[in-house]
C-alpha cells in the first residue's frame, strides 16, 4: 500500500525492440494492482469525490477526435483502451486485454479480451468493438486528425486513402475474445499505442444511432472506470464511478468533478477554499511563491513548448525570414521571468530519451537574425507585415506570447502582436491554417522519438504548419524500418536539421515541466514524465 503521495520522479521506461519482443526495464509483480487499493477504513470517513482543474471546456468528448490534453484527461476517466499504462512506470499492463503476444518477427500482436465485458449501458464488448472502431478512426469521413496512429497495422493507410477494402486491413477478430493484428513493419511502440486515446475502442453501436450527438450525457456510453452523468458548460463536467467497468470493485473513488477554469488565479482560489484537489498549472506571477507551498510540485515532463510557422502565409513562405524569427528569440529570457519552474530553454524538439540525443537547431544570434531577414528583402523590418502570434487563453501563455513580440520588434523591427483564442476556437483556428505563428506544445504520445517526428510528415493531423519536405517524409520512412540505434540517430538528426535550421516549420523554445497544486490528502497519483494520472488508480484519505 502506498502510505503517502509520492512526489519524486518515477524513472523513464526504457524499451528496446529484438525480434519483436519489447522488454521492460523492470518486471512488474503480480500483485502491482494491490499497491493502488487503500487499506483499513480511513478512506470510508471522507467523501471520495475528486475535484480538478481541467483548464477549459473539452472541445470533443469522442475519443477519436481528441487533440489536446483537457480531453486526454477525460478519456482516461471514461473509456478504456486493449491496454493501459502503469500509473508510475509507464509500463504496457493489461486493461481491456487481458493478455497479448507478439509473434517472433514482430508484425502480429494476438489480444485476448477478458470475459464478459460490457460498455455501459451492458452491451457486450467484444473484438468486434475494436474491429468497428479501428474502421470508424480510419475511415475519412470521421476526421479523426489522430488517424495516422494506426497506419502501422498492414493496409491501414491504404484503405484510409480508398486504394483497398476494410477486408484487406491486418485487424482480424477470429472469435469475440481474440483480435490478430498485423503489422506493416516491426513498430517498438505499437503496445503503447494501444493505450492511446485513439485506439481505444468507441461504442458503434450508439454512434450509429445518435451521431454526432452521441457524446451527450443523455447517449454516452463508456467503457472506463467513470461514467459522465452531468455535463454542464462553463461549470463543470461529472463523472461517477462505472459499476460496469471490469474492475470497478477496486476502484475507490465514487465521482470526479472537472472544472474549466482558464484563469490560474481563480482555480488557485478555489483549490485554497478547499473545493478542489487537483489544480494543474498555476498562475506565473505566483510560481517563486508557491515553491515554498507543500501543496506546490513541478516535475520534468516528456514535452515541448514551441511556436508553429504558417507557412502558406506570404509574410513567412520565404525560409529566411522564418530562420530570422527563430534566431531573435532569446528563450532564456522567457524561463527566467515568465515560467520560473524550472524549464530548460532549448533549440531542439524532441527531447533526449533512451539512446537518442538531439543536436539541437537555431539558436539566439541578434546579428545573424538581422542579416537573414535582410536577405529576406525586409532590412530592418522596413516592408514586413503585421505579425500575429495565435494562443489559447492562459495567462502564461499570454506573458511568453507578448515577449516574444516584443523581442521580435527590438531585434528585428517588425511590428508583434498577440492574439488570444479561447481553447475551442484556437484548435479550429490551428487545422484550418487561420494564423501566422500559433503557440503550441507536444507531449510525447509513448517513448520513442518517432512520436515527436511523426508531427511534421506531409498532410499528417498533428502538422498544422502547411510544412511539408520529401526529404523529411522519406527520412521518417527509413527511421521505423530500422532498429539500429545509431543508424537512428543519425537520421534522426538530419531530420532536426530540415525541420528546425534549413528549412523551420517551428521554433522550440522550452523543454516543459508540469507544475501545479496537489492536496496530500490524495493518495495513488503518481508523478510521471507523460502527466499520466488514471483516476481508476486515486482515492483520497483524511
Amino acid at each position: 500500500m502506498i502510505s503517502s503521495l509520492t512526489r519524486v520522479l518515477a524513472p523513464l521506461i526504457c524499451l528496446a525492440c529484438s525480434l519483436g519482443q519489447i522488454y521492460a526495464v523492470d518486471a512488474l509483480p503480480e500483485n502491482w494492482r494491490d499497491d493502488y487499493v487503500p487499506e483499513g477504513d480511513a478512506h470510508t470517513s471522507i467523501e471520495q469525490h475528486f475535484r480538478f482543474n481541467n483548464g477549459t471546456e473539452p472541445a470533443t468528448l469522442d475519443p477519436q477526435l481528441m487533440t489536446g490534453v483537457p480531453e486526454g484527461r477525460l478519456a482516461l476517466a471514461m473509456f478504456s483502451g486493449l491496454v493501459g499504462l502503469h500509473p508510475q512506470t509507464l509500463q504496457p499492463v493489461p486493461d481491456l486485454a487481458e493478455s497479448w503476444t507478439i509473434s517472433d518477427d514482430g508484425l502480429t500482436y494476438t489480444f485476448t479480451l477478458r470475459e464478459g465485458l460490457t460498455w455501459s449501458d451492458n452491451t457486450p464488448l467484444t473484438s468486434e468493438s475494436v474491429v468497428a472502431s479501428w474502421k470508424r478512426l480510419l475511415t475519412p469521413a470521421t476526421a479523426a486528425e489522430y488517424a495516422y496512429q494506426i497506419f502501422y497495422v498492414k493496409n491501414a493507410q491504404a484503405f484510409f486513402k480508398g486504394q483497398l477494402p476494410f477486408e484487406d486491413v491486418g485487424i482480424k477478430n477470429p472469435n469475440p475474445r481474440t483480435l490478430v493484428v498485423e503489422l506493416a513493419q516491426v513498430t517498438p511502440w505499437f503496445i503503447e499505442l494501444c493505450a492511446f486515446q485513439t485506439l481505444a475502442p468507441v461504442p458503434t453501436h450508439v454512434i450509429e444511432q445518435h451521431g454526432e450527438r452521441w457524446t451527450r450525457p443523455e447517449h454516452i456510453v463508456t467503457s472506463g472506470p467513470f461514467h459522465l452523468v452531468d455535463w454542464k458548460p462553463r461549470q463543470h463536467l461529472v463523472m461517477e464511478k462505472s459499476n460496469t467497468y471490469w474492475e470497478s470493485d477496486k476502484v475507490t473513488l465514487k465521482k470526479i468533478t472537472a472544472l474549466p477554469y482558464d484563469d490560474m488565479n481563480t482555480a488557485l482560489q478555489v483549490f485554497r477554499k478547499g473545493d478542489m484537489e487537483w489544480m494543474p498549472g498555476v498562475p506565473v506571477d505566483q510560481v517563486q511563491e508557491l515553491r515554498n507551498d507543500p501543496d506546490y510540485f513541478a516535475m520534468p515532463y516528456l514535452g515541448i513548448y514551441f511556436y508553429r510557422f504558417n507557412v502558406t502565409h506570404p509574410a513567412l513562405k520565404k525560409k529566411e525570414v522564418r530562420q530570422a524569427l527563430s534566431m531573435a528569440i532569446q528563450r532564456s529570457v522567457i524561463t527566467e521571468n515568465i515560467t520560473q519552474a524550472g524549464e530548460r530553454p532549448v533549440s531542439y524538439f524532441c527531447p533526449p530519451m533512451g539512446n537518442y540525443t538531439p543536436k539541437g537547431g537555431l539558436e539566439y544570434d541578434r546579428d545573424k537574425a538581422r542579416e537573414l531577414l535582410t536577405q529576406a528583402e525586409y532590412p530592418n523590418g522596413e516592408g514586413f507585415p503585421v505579425l500575429e502570434i495565435l494562443y489559447n487563453t492562459s495567462d502564461s501563455h499570454k506573458a511568453i506570447a507578448e515577449n516574444i513580440a516584443q523581442q521580435w520588434r527590438e531585434v528585428l523591427g517588425i511590428n508583434a502582436t498577440a492574439r488570444n483564442r479561447e481553447w475551442q476556437t484556437y484548435l479550429a483556428d490551428l487545422r484550418t491554417l487561420n494564423f501566422q505563428v500559433a503557440r503550441s506544445a507536444w507531449i510525447g504520445d509513448y517513448y520513442d522519438p518517432n512520436t515527436f517526428y511523426d508531427c511534421f510528415i506531409k498532410d499528417g493531423g498533428n502538422n498544422r504548419t502547411g510544412w511539408s519536405n520529401a526529404e523529411y517524409d522519406k527520412l521518417l520512412k527509413q527511421s521505423k524500418a530500422t532498429i539500429d540505434p545509431q543508424e537512428r540517430q543519425e537520421i534522426y538528426d538530419r531530420m532536426e536539421q530540415i525541420l528546425l535550421v534549413e528549412d523551420p516549420a517551428i521554433v522550440p523554445l522550452y523543454h516543459y515541466v508540469y507544475k501545479g497544486m496537489l492536496k496530500e490528502q490524495v493518495l495513488g497519483f503518481e508523478h510521471n514524465p507523460r502527466d499520466y494520472h488514471p483516476f481508476q488508480y486515486i482515492w483520497l484519505e483524511p
